[in-house]
């Protein structure tokens, strides 16, 4: 998104337009730096550096750094350099203006915000109000690797690229084209999940279940005219399917998994830190007792036990027994 913003046209307001636009777009995600620690990486991610804290104060450091950078580095490199690439650069006249504090700013806090919302838009979520609240905010509007989002800003990016080359005077319209789409897309995404969530309302109301019942509408990969339905029954999860034609249709899939929160022999593992830390991130948790103790897994990304990248074993067999 940052590199597609840039060559739409955004990069030419400053020296250093690109550069701040890319860095700030992916810049809330230098919390993968729990990678490096013992910390439960779901309890951590999409936390402190996305909330409206960081939201206020990344791009402002990210500003500061990038005219820094630009005062420091890059004014004096081209004052000083007597290269030929440099000559050619002073007569077309790009890049030697400093970068402008304002636009920079602009730039940092468009590349952050654009990083946040799209992260709101699938059903992993956003801590948006972080450090004041912990509560999730999901959009699940989005698939967590949406291919027709990449394919749209990606080759819009590549184009512009190709004809920025060439020098085409209106090489920036690719790119363009490329961020209305996916700004379109992401718009029909959000407002057609909201139309299948009253569709699945409805169908659980006339099946005879609450109105209060809690459920899950979240978009499969590559289809945009589907979606996944996980149904909260108490104690058990059931799967759904919502598709467009164009009108939104819900029908229950027949097949769930029972939570077995409740088991005795699992209460004493959702006492341990590691399960409290995984059970504030997990949307819809369920254990599992294996030979090699008892895990939690999220319904959202595993069906069963152990499958997935979301699964923990908060208490291993031999601290059971």
């Amino acid at each position: 998104m940052g590199a597609a913003l840039g060559k739409a046209g955004l990069a030419r307001r400053t020296t250093l337009g690109m550069s701040t636009l890319v860095i700030a777009n992916n810049l809330p995600d230098i919390d993968v730096a729990v990678f490096a620690t013992n910390t439960l990486v779901m309890s951590f991610r999409r936390g402190w550096t996305h909330g409206v804290l960081a939201q206020a104060v990344l791009p402002l450091v990210l500003t500061g750094v990038m005219l820094a950078y630009d005062r420091l580095v890059l004014q004096r490199t081209l004052r000083l350099s007597t290269s030929r690439e440099t000559r050619d650069v002073a007569r077309s006249g790009q890049g030697l203006s400093p970068a402008k504090f304002g636009e920079l700013a602009l730039l940092a806090y468009i590349g952050v915000l654009a990083h946040v919302f799209m992260d709101f838009l699938n059903s992993y979520g956003v801590r948006l109000l972080m450090p004041f609240s912990d509560r999730w905010f999901y959009g699940d509007a989005l698939y967590i690797v949406d291919p027709w989002l990449y394919l749209a800003l990606g080759f819009g990016w590549w184009l512009a690229s190709r004809r920025q080359k060439r020098g085409d005077a209106d090489a920036a319209q690719p790119a363009r084209i490329g961020v209305a789409i996916a700004t379109v897309y992401m718009a029909v995404m959000l407002g057609s999940n909201l139309l299948a969530r009253a569709e699945v309302q409805g169908g659980l109301v006339r099946a005879g279940r609450p109105a209060s019942t809690r459920f899950m509408v979240t978009p499969v990969l590559v289809n945009p005219f589907k979606r996944e339905v996980v149904i909260d029954a108490g104690g058990r999860y059931e799967k759904g399917l919502v598709w467009f034609e164009p009108l939104p249709h819900f029908r229950p899939s027949g097949f769930g998994i029972d939570t077995h929160l409740d088991d005795p022999a699992v209460q004493p593992a959702l006492q341990t830190p590691l399960a409290r830390a995984y059970l504030a991130w997990s949307r819809l948790p369920f254990a599992a007792v294996e030979p090699s103790g008892i895990w939690l897994n999220d319904y959202r990304y595993a069906n069963v036990g152990l499958g997935g990248w979301s699964a923990v074993r908060v208490l291993s067999r031999t601290q059971i027994q």
